[in-house]
């Protein structure tokens, strides 16, 4: 097959020769990348995908390199590649399914100028050959690029051109051009310039070059060699002993100590750890672990008296509620059995400072050994996420406290919207004053809207004395920034239709040229949505059409923001600036938008699809071996959070941890916390519990993970923690002869069933697809993403310093291979959403991706921050909480009835792991028995019985101690893990609420999809907005009606009628039976005090429900009492009579 591809570093064109076009297989696609230059015309590149039936090796790429000549002389590589970097950062590249990927290069992306040299569409020069539009080539500080003495402007396209064609002549001053003048041009004065890499080696073999050597990019020749002299002139390094330390080859501290590449002196430093474990106080924790124990024996001796002691004048109620008992004492169990080994954590992050970006031996300059970091965020519909929401939280990812050159952020717009896209880079554009500002002056918040609502002083503890000054501009360019945002709809609308009315013009004019005398019919033309630069948008279109609809749309890519270039980029003084950032580093981390194909008749997964498509891009693009997602409504609110979980995962042992979970902490939630909303006994209590054993759970959002565990590989070191129970197949063989022969990088990726076959590469496609580019940054990513090998401890770590080389930049085909692998065909026949990537089949797909993590033997952290490393918003209305919640049961019960059943887990989950993930399959079941409790009550009260025969003293005692233990052990948690005795409460509450209603809901819905494939959505019926728009918390007293509201009410209802007529009986009674009145009447209004939020949420905002309500509510209860007395009254009874007995 051959095809035209990028070589070598993928700057320079390969020439090749087409495969005719009537040999194209059928599946899959042929996809064709082109690049529309400034003078409009397409450059087509092109290259073949592989074979669908991937376990062949009879493919291969046939090219023809042409040797440099007269007329073919290639730009300068350092050159080439930062003009191709930006030139492809100022290209909207799309495709997908049986289409061309295209390159457009766009003039502007916003309506506004953008300022800042890495956006896209920045300002700059203009080409000054006669006909030539383009802009100037320019370097990190926008500053134009000029190769010839004389100063003339000439654009990438036009300089190529005179190399190529014109004999490398200047246009200007016809003198030929002088290379090394150019680069010294190129590059930032006082700075080294990086000598280029061999020439003869792929992208990709210099990325796995990492993995073979620790020696940096700087100290090799053009030659390939290595040069001693520039070596010893960069680094002040020393031959004979002293700094300059050779780890012997393989080494890479892999636990071989009598390997180890450093002198015993250095090895004998004192070594500090990055974490380390805060244990529960004995004087909490035991009496909590031995309450739990006296609990489960009181609780077993309660259930066989009840079983026992049956109530044989009403053996059916009997039945119902010791049935209910023993569910509910099971239930409890395997909630409790997890919390009994707690644990917190604590990191270091000076040590994490000192270890990875201090100057060391083998890191001469100091410069960051930190990996990097691929952040996604994810959206999907503009006008149920706002698009100045899901800004402010990019804006605090790129100013988040990590490495410049480490971070990059990805945008998912599932949606495909313009809105989104123009936001997005509207975000871009004001970053270039937000970024440095928070840098400068060390701002927290680092999400604009966050920060300027703050209410308490926010010139506490500011020292610089331009900080008011600078604050004051900022905010007025905020407000400004957000009057932007707020007024694109309408901006894009106008836009659209001009456009569209410009086209139906052109239309009339062309078809009155070709008709002359005959009558003019109406013109018909597609109403499309365009973009800035005046060409259509080739997403999602306002009124959609075909190829263009939320459903049916080409993938896109935009590099919002180029790579930032290796080294710092210090402001200076410039008066065009409104604030003065010297001393400063204005760079910006890589920032992308990526909205991947969609097509009808192809199942696209919601949004476990969209991240899965991302973990696709962003490792063609960045390859960052870590992974941070985030909602588009959760902000980074601790700068270091980043940090702190970097310092888990780069610690002893760091290297089996597959994700670090933060907590979910919410803001817009009002004060009394109503609903439960900030779920603080889940988050404080249960996950921090759970990291006491193998982890918490991920809960879909603030999570960090690590990519080759998302990649479906087993943890390092799997058989040596679980001898006969784990499942690789790319493993090392028992033998060391097999083990030295396999490559390094291959040693720690395991994945599958044999243990006795090294990894087989050729199985790959078929895993992950057939992009070759995919496949070989995984080892990257692994290698990368080990802890640092400074300690004889550290298994299977990597050497110091092998992180500070610069990335690599960006090229035509780097994006147009993302965009192939992010189109809607790319996951046919392999594993993604089955054993790698994101999990596809539930509602809940975080959970489900967590559970086949830990089922493969990771381990998980939970990683609370003092200051909250993330904050996010929740609904604090009842219907949509309800809602929210009913998809999150819906969720397990899918998970209980699916292979993801912790039953069914593997050997290497621990039995209390199993247990809690047991639980989260189970919980929502616990509403058919709690339903039926809540009707227990009012039942005794209708028929005059109770649950027990009498109220006798051995019921009443088992009662008073199992409500004891249930308290103090609520007290203890409350030591233990920091919450309030309020929030317990209030989890309470809502734990009947959402199981009478959403939980019900969902095990109905769970049943009918299980046994009769039939689908239910609960949606709202009606709606009614809050009018009190001053209001921060008008949300809370909005009435939506449900039908998942029906089951409280009637619960409420019954329960009320109840109490009215078991007491109207008792009155009326001969022989009153108080001590049964007292019991039904304890347990209704158990039930009553548990829904009284949700009472509070239908009677809306408190004093507009009249008074006369309540009045008639009241008048109504003791008319139907009264009417039940008249219609049934006690037999032999005519006068109100009787005394209390208590038992």
């Amino acid at each position: 097959m051959a095809s035209k591809s990028f070589k070598g570093s993928r700057s320079n064109l390969s020439i090749s020769s087409d495969a005719a076009e009537s040999h194209k297989p059928p599946f899959p696609p042929t996809v064709t990348f082109g690049r529309r230059t400034s003078s409009g015309r397409y450059i087509s590149y092109s290259r073949d995908d592989l074979d669908s039936e991937l376990g062949s090796n009879d493919f291969m790429n046939y090219t023809v390199h042409i040797p440099p000549t007269p007329d073919n002389q290639p730009m300068d590589p350092s050159i080439s590649q930062k003009v191709e970097e930006q030139y492809v950062s100022n290209s909207l590249f799309t495709g997908g399914f049986n289409s061309v990927t295209r390159a457009h290069l766009m003039d502007k992306v916003i309506e506004s100028e953008a300022s800042h040299p890495q956006m896209a569409g920045a300002k700059g020069s203009s080409c000054a050959i006669p006909g030539c539009d383009a802009k100037v080539m320019s370097d990190e500080r926008g500053v134009d690029i000029l190769p010839c003495e004389c100063d003339f402007k000439i654009c990438r396209d036009c300089y190529i051109d005179a190399v190529k064609s014109g004999g490398g002549i200047c246009p200007g001053c016809k003198e030929p051009y002088k290379n090394t003048e150019l680069d010294e041009v190129a590059v930032d004065s006082g700075r080294p310039l990086p000598l280029p890499p061999p020439g003869t080696m792929s992208k990709m073999e210099r990325r796995l070059s990492l993995m073979k050597s620790t020696k940096s990019v700087l100290m090799r020749s053009q030659t390939g060699d290595f040069d001693h002299n520039r070596w010893l002139f960069e680094t002040r390094g020393t031959y004979g002993y002293g700094n300059a330390i050779w780890p012997n080859d393989g080494g890479f501290g892999n636990g071989n100590d009598e390997e180890g590449g450093e002198p015993k002196e250095l090895m004998n430093k004192p070594w500090r750890p990055l974490t380390r474990k805060l244990k529960i106080p004995a004087a909490i924790i035991s009496p909590y672990r031995l309450l739990i124990l006296i609990r489960i024996v009181i609780l077993a001796l309660f259930l066989e008296w009840r079983v026992r002691h049956k109530n044989n004048d009403a053996i059916w109620l009997w039945g119902m509620s010791v049935v209910c008992e023993i569910w509910f004492a099971f239930s409890w169990l395997l909630d409790q059995l997890p919390k009994l080994c707690p644990i917190n954590r604590a990191t270091d992050l000076n040590v994490l400072k000192d270890k990875f970006e201090a100057p060391s031996p083998s890191n001469p300059t100091g410069k960051s050994d930190l990996p990097g970091i691929d952040v996604f965020v994810s959206t999907a519909d503009p006008e149920k996420e706002p698009p100045l929401v899901t800004a402010n939280t990019i804006l605090s990812i790129l100013a988040a406290d990590y490495p410049v050159e480490k971070l990059s952020c990805y945008v998912s717009d599932d949606g495909g919207a313009l809105l989104t896209f123009e936001a997005m880079a509207e975000a871009a554009s004001f970053a270039n004053s937000w970024v440095p500002f928070c840098r400068k002056h060390v701002i927290e918040p680092r999400n604009p809207e966050s920060y300027f609502n703050l209410k308490r002083d926010p010139y506490k503890n500011k020292v610089k004395p331009d900080f008011v000054k600078d604050r004051r501009r900022v905010k007025r360019e905020y407000d400004e920034f957000k009057v932007r945002i707020n007024s694109l709809p309408d901006s894009i609308r106008r836009r659209s239709d001009a456009y569209h009315a410009r086209e139906e013009i052109k239309a009339m004019k062309l078809q009155k040229q070709h008709k002359d005398d005959d009558p003019v019919e109406s013109v018909k033309i597609p109403k499309a949505t365009w973009m800035a630069d005046g060409t259509h948008w080739p997403g999602t279109w306002l009124n959609s059409a075909p190829e263009h609809s939320r459903g049916d749309h080409a993938g896109i890519i935009q590099v919002m923001l180029k790579p930032p270039s290796d080294e710092p980029l210090l402001g200076t003084a410039d008066d065009t600036k409104i604030i003065d950032f010297t001393d400063v580093d204005i760079r910006l981390p890589l920032l992308v938008y990526v909205s991947r194909e969609k097509r009808p008749g192809y199942d696209h997964n919601k949004k476990a699809g969209a991240m899965n498509a991302l973990v696709r891009a962003s490792a063609i693009m960045s390859n960052g071996p870590f992974i941070l997602n985030l909602d588009c409504d959760h902000y980074i609110y601790n700068s270091q959070a980043m940090r702190e979980g970097m310092c888990f995962m780069m610690d002893r042992g760091g290297d089996r941890l597959c994700y670090i979970q933060f907590p979910q902490r919410f803001e817009g939630i009002d004060p009394s916390d109503r609903y439960a909303n900030h779920n603080t006994v889940f988050f404080d209590v249960n996950m921090r519990a759970l990291d006491g054993l193998m982890g918490p759970v991920y809960v879909g959002t603030g999570c960090l993970f690590r990519r080759i565990a998302l990649y479906g590989f087993d943890p390092p070191r799997a058989k040596e923690n679980h001898p006969g129970c784990s499942s690789c197949c790319f493993t090392r063989r028992k033998k060391h002869s097999s083990i030295a022969n396999t490559s390094e990088e291959n040693r720690a990726l395991r994945m599958g069933d044999s243990d006795d076959e090294e990894m087989n590469l050729s199985l790959l496609p078929k895993k992950f697809g057939n992009s070759t580019f995919l496949i070989d940054s995984i080892p990257v990513a692994e290698f990368q993403g080990r802890p640092l090998a400074d300690h004889p401890a550290v298994k299977n770590g990597r050497p110091p310093g092998a992180l500070t080389i610069p990335r690599e930049l960006l090229d035509a085909s780097t994006v147009a291979e993302a965009i192939s692998v992010i189109s809607c065909w790319y996951e046919d026949k392999t594993e993604w959403g089955n054993r790698v990537g994101w999990i596809y089949g539930s509602v809940t797909e975080d959970v489900v991706t967590g559970y086949r993590m830990h089922n493969r033997g990771w381990k998980s952290v939970y990683c609370v921050t003092k200051r909250d490393a993330f904050r996010g918003t929740a609904p604090i209305n009842l219907t949509d909480r309800l809602h929210q919640v009913l998809r999150w049961a819906t969720g397990s019960v899918e998970i209980f009835f699916s292979r993801n059943n912790a039953l069914l887990a593997s050997p290497r989950m621990k039995f209390l792991q199993r247990i809690a993930y047991l639980n989260v399959g189970i919980y929502p079941f616990t509403s058919i028995f709690l339903i039926v409790y809540c009707f227990l009550p009012a039942l005794s009260l209708f028929s005059g019985q109770f649950i027990v025969q009498t109220l006798n003293v051995t019921f009443l005692a088992y009662l008073l101690i199992i409500t004891l233990t249930l308290c103090l052990l609520a007290v203890l948690e409350i030591k233990w893990s920091g919450i309030e005795l309020e929030e317990w409460w209030r989890n309470e509450q809502f734990w009947l609420i959402g199981g009478t209603s959403a939980h019900l809901a969902a095990v109905i819905q769970g049943l009918l999809k299980v046994i009769a494939g039939i689908e239910i959505s609960f949606t709202l019926t009606s709606k009614s907005a809050g009018d009190d728009v001053d209001d921060e918390f008008a949300d809370l007293y909005v009435v939506k009606w449900t039908s998942l509201m029906i089951p409280p009410i009637t619960i409420m209802m019954v329960n009320l009628i109840a109490i009215a007529v078991g007491f109207s009986r008792t009155i009326y009674s001969v022989i009153p039976q108080w001590s049964r009145l007292l019991g039904g009447v304890f347990f209704s209004f158990w039930v009553l005090a548990h829904l009284y939020p949700f009472a509070k949420g239908l009677m809306g905002r408190r004093g507009r429900t009249p008074t006369i309500v309540f009045v008639w509510s009241g008048l109504i209860a003791i008319t139907i009492s009264l009417l039940w007395v008249a219609i049934n009254p006690p037999s032999g009874t005519n006068q109100i009579g009787g005394s209390f007995q208590f038992p």
